[in-house]
């Protein structure tokens, strides 16, 4: 064998050793992006699920006690809640994540004063809309009966209502707040806040209910002072200490560009209330079904799971879109796809494990919320639909908080209403009275509908964003939204 020959033949024997090499070497750069950008994920999702659980619990305790009172306190409380002031929450929080888009684009490009602005424009905008939804409060009692509900609750549920306004009230500087402190990973402080508001709210509902016997409105007028403690909580911290960057004080400048504010706003708002709603129309359609009071309390047991479980997604969605909106405010697209597409994959894993437990323990659940075979038997039912709706849910919510970190709310707001309203709800229809499938046939024909083929579109949308382009469209969101050259001073 010649020289030349000898050679070749050894660079022939290396190369697939320097291919394995490489190969390994670039699996382990990849695991270490995947791990530092889990942990920047969960620092930002854990507290934001757990906010939301505590917010949620508030509602469900609240509940819980007006149980103890009697049937007619907890259906009232229930309705109010759920259908009142859920509609109301809907609206508040859609539109106060507009701040997610704007406060996590600024905060990347280093343009910090900005996020106080964007706050106080979002505390003007929602204390405006919340003036205009309290003919919701007020008028409960006649929505109510113009829906069917029966005169006693309506009647009641009205009354609850009205002492539901103070949290109403809180939700428009309590929203800001929130998205203000979460778009700058003020997250530790978001998850102590709420571990006080939760144990002030349990230990008022005890004292109310229980030591002094005081009756469902004192019990209803207590919950107001838990979101209280949020608002001054996440108020205070930003105003004496926490924010020293990011909150310079009241300025003028809150009320500049308010109506194109109010737009990014409102698409916002549509684009929630649209998923947030269509929970209610299940709910509402249910009850015009044959024999509805078993099919109602079964699906509201599953709801009931199906929403605690949803807090981690939606955790998600959060962490999603603030990542998103970081790394395009920083011009970094490419980053930005990359959290995404973690976020997704974490998100899915976490949904298969509660899919799993609904599942193996689809005979047991029932019996966490009710003693009647019949509505356990229809929870086993149903149980096979939860599952699927867990994991459409580990999907879903991330790619909105792609779409929130991106800015696109307007787009998804037409691709919510066409896939909910437009096919979700008749396909529902068909299925539940036309073919007389029952609420099973409703669930399916909703959820097949609806959040399947908006999952299916979004991710195509996500897929072939150009992030690149994304991050050049961020900057101009900044210079079109905020006074960049005062930022910069």
């Amino acid at each position: 064998m010649s020289k030349v020959e000898a050679s070749e033949a050894l660079v022939e024997a290396k190369v697939p050793l320097l291919k394995n090499n490489i190969d390994e070497h670039e699996n382990e750069v990849l695991g270490r992006r995947v791990w530092n950008e889990s942990k920047k994920l969960w620092h930002i999702a854990g507290p934001a699920i757990f906010n939301r659980v505590s917010n949620y619990s508030m509602l469900v305790i609240t509940q819980v006690f007006a149980g103890h009172l009697g049937d007619m306190e907890l259906a009232a409380t229930s309705i109010a809640m759920n259908l009142i002031l859920g509609l109301d929450l809907g609206i508040m929080l859609g539109m106060s994540s507009a701040l997610e888009t704007l406060c996590g684009q600024a905060f990347g490009a280093k343009q910090f004063n900005m996020l106080g602005i964007y706050m106080q424009r979002s505390w003007i905008v929602l204390f405006i809309t919340g003036i205009l939804l309290l003919p919701l409060f007020i008028f409960a009692t006649p929505i109510l009966n113009f829906f069917g509900q029966p005169q006693e609750i309506s009647e009641l549920a009205g009354v609850i209502s009205m002492w539901l306004i103070p949290t109403h009230v809180t939700y428009a500087f309590f929203f800001p707040l929130y998205f203000f402190l979460q778009s700058q990973l003020k997250n530790n402080i978001i998850g102590w806040v709420s571990l006080v508001a939760l144990l002030v709210h349990v230990f008022l509902c005890w004292l109310v209910v229980v030591k002094f016997k005081l009756g469902v409105i004192a019990l209803v007028a207590s919950g107001n002072v838990a979101w209280i403690v949020l608002v001054f909580g996440f108020f205070g911290y930003a105003v004496l200490c926490g924010c020293p960057l990011t909150w310079t004080g009241f300025s003028m400048e809150a009320f500049f560009d308010l109506w194109e504010f109010a737009k990014l706003s409102a698409a916002s708002g549509v684009m929630l209330c649209l998923e947030v709603w269509y929970d209610k129309v299940l709910m509402l359609m249910t009850g015009n079904l044959h024999n509805a009071k078993k099919f109602v309390e079964a699906l509201t047991i599953c709801l009931t799971l199906n929403i605690w479980e949803l807090m981690f997604p939606l955790g998600f969605l959060a962490a999603t879109g603030v990542r998103v909106a970081n790394e395009l405010g920083a011009g970094n697209g490419q980053a930005a796809k990359f959290a995404s597409a973690v976020a997704v994959v974490t998100s899915i894993i976490i949904s298969v494990f509660f899919w799993l437990l609904i599942m193996i323990f689809r005979r047991q659940i029932g019996y966490l919320f009710t003693s009647s075979e019949l509505v356990i038997e229809e929870v086993n039912k149903l149980s096979p639909l939860l599952g699927f709706t867990i994991l459409l849910n580990s999907v879903q919510p991330v790619l909105s908080g792609v779409a929130i970190g991106s800015g696109w709310q307007k787009y998804v707001a037409y691709i919510d209403l066409g896939c909910y309203y437009l096919i979700g709800m008749p396909l529902g229809f068909l299925m539940g009275f036309v073919f007389q499938f029952g609420v099973e046939g409703l669930w399916a024909g909703l959820v097949c509908g609806g959040p399947a083929i908006q999952t299916l579109i979004l991710a195509w949308v996500t897929i072939r964003c150009d992030w690149n382009k994304e991050a050049e469209r961020a900057k101009l969101h900044l210079s079109k939204w905020g006074a960049p050259n005062h930022a910069q001073k």
